[in-house]
């Protein structure tokens, strides 16, 4: 039997993807998001969960306070 056989397979290296730039709120923005959140009587976990939704369309979309909750509730 060939010798080369008896070795193991190197392991492939490991692909490690770009981080990724953080987005963060503009001061405008937050300030915008507590008066909303403040108004919006939800519960603990559905505000938290709401207030998610949220940023994550004022960040990545750059919608304003008053899209990013339109788009959540359609």
């Amino acid at each position: 039997m060939p010798e080369h056989y008896d070795t193991p397979a190197p392991a492939p290296a490991p692909v490690s993807k770009p981080k990724r730039e953080a987005k963060k709120l503009s001061d405008k923005q937050k300030a915008d998001l507590n008066k909303h959140m403040e108004k919006s009587g939800l519960t603990g976990s559905e505000a938290k969960s709401h207030r998610m939704k949220m940023m994550s369309r004022m960040r990545n979309k750059n919608m304003s306070v008053k899209a990013a909750h339109k788009d959540i509730t359609k």
